[in-house]
């Protein structure tokens, strides 16, 4: 991917891109933006319990510096000195939660990453407390009152970790997501590093007045959060910051956007009514809905877009979140074990060019959008003898397009008019079946970039058109294009209905699943306290049950 030398020309910007799976440091070039070179780095996730996701903030801000520091050896090999980069953009995994002491530096707990789900009672415990006709949460934030973000995170922190509620006591806390927790690092950390955010992030906490853009005191007494602890509220593109040590040192951080709205840009989705869907872990589809704040009446979320300088206005838009996408095919490659690679969910999948009945509906973390309903669970139904893991791969690239056709449609409804054609990037993105099978299922051309970095590129391209850098232009007519490949629709509209519609009747199935009653409410346990008579009566009666639903 890198460029030849004589291409590696005008200044450079680098961009941070810190996933779920991954961190890499890409650097683009201003005037084409063209990228020059990168460096990735896998990360691991912790699951110390069932529902658990778990990350080390020390490994993730780790994996920047090597980043940093590999992409500059790549550099050096081009012959071109990393004096060239004028400036650095961030993107982040959103709502993943991460604490630390300000006096040390040190973590005080694991990163809490936004697929976790141990704060299902803590959500169930606050939505008591809101009034049945005043959903202040959502009407300030955006957001319905789940597991996904951030404040509910942080609340369960400080309910269940001592010595986090220790350090708040000894005004030691600080809390941010995870473009706080590097920003404040490789500016300083304990030695002047800077505490802050941009809206985008802060809009993902649930403590954040999208309207007003700064944090709220009425949601923050609701959570129970001290406003000492958050990090200050900045605009995704201005100079936060230096770069404090490394080869970048004294190089301006200047952008910093949540991962999907660092694709709305990377898109270039600066009109109202311009889409984008990027598929990597989850898969999640924006819309820019310009400067108003629409509320959906289907189940989306509102959010802050990007606000791309300190004194440019906000815009808004309109998202879809489906946790569940790549993180399906590392789950056959990972648990399973009916593939070697992620890559390898294609071939399976080319072989067969059908499901064969077989349909998989991915709820690991609950259903997201449009659902939010944290019940579910994974099932896959309509199997066979004859069903193998060609068909089960096959369905797991469906479901990634189900999903994402229940996240448009409800889009298309609160907007008012269809999107015409959807915008596509990713990891994912890469696999040509997937491609073709979203436009199948959606019935619209699916446009995929084929510089499949477009959250990089977004980061970069607000770091590098902040006040004081500005060498990125953000003019609609200087924007180079960007090339695309097209996937036009190539199955009757009658065959894709119909498997929609048993899509729909799997999720159904997967719903209801778990309930919040505790392990030792259980029938196994139960009937283990009950006196022996009750419990052979009980045995006998369901015997006889058994025997006449048999037949016998």
């Amino acid at each position: 991917m890198a460029a030849p030398k004589s291409e590696t020309v005008g200044p450079l910007v680098g961009a941070v891109v810190q996933g779920t799976n991954s961190t890499r440091f890409l650097v683009f070039n201003s005037s084409t933006t063209e990228l020059v070179t990168y460096h990735q780095v896998e990360l691991v996730q912790d699951y110390p319990k069932e529902g658990w996701v778990e990350q080390d903030p020390k490994e993730i801000l780790q994996s920047v510096y090597e980043c940093i520091e590999q992409t500059g050896q790549k550099l050096a090999k081009l012959n071109v000195d990393a004096s060239a980069i004028k400036a650095i953009g961030i993107s982040n995994q959103r709502e993943t939660t991460v604490i630390w002491d300000k006096f040390t530096g040190e973590p005080l707990y694991n990163a809490v990453v936004w697929l976790d789900l141990r704060t299902q009672t803590t959500v169930e415990k606050l939505s008591k407390k809101i009034p049945g006709n005043n959903n202040f949460v959502k009407s300030k934030t955006g957001l319905p009152l789940s597991t996904y973000f951030s404040a509910v995170k942080l609340r369960w922190l400080l309910d269940n970790v001592q010595k986090v509620q220790n350090a708040l006591d000894e005004g030691r806390l600080l809390f941010g997501t995870v473009d706080s927790w590097l920003i404040w690092n490789m500016t300083g950390g304990t030695n002047g590093g800077l505490h802050c955010t941009d809206v985008t992030n802060a809009s993902r906490t649930m403590l954040f007045n999208i309207h007003y853009l700064e944090w709220d005191k009425e949601l923050c007494s609701f959570f129970e959060i001290p406003m000492s602890i958050l990090p200050t509220v900045l605009s995704s593109s201005e100079i936060y910051g230096k770069v404090s040590q490394g080869v970048l040192e004294g190089v301006p951080i200047s952008g910093c956007l949540g991962d999907q709205s660092a694709a709305l840009v990377g898109h270039m989705c600066f009109q109202e009514g311009q889409a984008k869907s990027t598929y990597g872990t989850g898969c999640f589809l924006l819309c820019n809905t310009g400067r108003k704040c629409i509320f959906s009446e289907h189940g989306l979320l509102t959010t802050v877009a990007y606000k791309l300088g300190k004194d440019k206005p906000a815009c808004y838009a309109l998202e879809g979140s489906v946790a569940i996408a790549g993180a399906a095919a590392r789950w056959l490659r990972d648990n399973l074990g009916i593939i070697d690679s992620p890559q390898e969910i294609e071939t399976l999948a080319k072989e067969v060019g059908t499901s064969y009945g077989c349909y998989f509906v991915p709820a690991f973390s609950g259903l997201y959008a449009p659902y939010w309903e944290p019940s579910a669970r994974g099932i896959l139904c309509g199997i066979t003898q004859f069903t193998n893991k060609s068909h089960i791969a096959f369905a797991a690239l469906e479901a990634i397009c189900f999903q994402t056709r229940e996240i448009l449609e409800a889009m298309n409804h609160d907007c008012g008019i269809p999107l015409s054609h959807l915008q596509a990037d990713g990891a994912l993105t890469q696999n040509r079946v997937l491609m073709q099978l979203q436009a199948d299922i959606l019935h619209i051309p699916v446009i995929k970039s084929t510089m499949p970095e477009t959250t990089a590129l977004g980061a970069a391209i607000a770091a590098g058109a902040a006040e004081g850098v500005e060498v990125w232009s953000l003019k609609t007519d200087t924007l180079p294009n960007i090339k695309v490949e097209k996937f036009e629709p190539q199955i009757n509209t009658t065959e894709s209905e119909t498997r929609y519609a048993t899509w729909k009747k799997a999720v159904q199935k997967s719903m209801g699943w778990v309930t919040t009653e505790s392990p030792e409410s259980r029938d196994p346990i139960l009937f283990s306290t009950l006196p022996l008579g009750i419990f052979i009566v009980s045995s006998m009666i369901l015997l006889i049950g058994a025997r006449c639903i048999s037949g016998i």
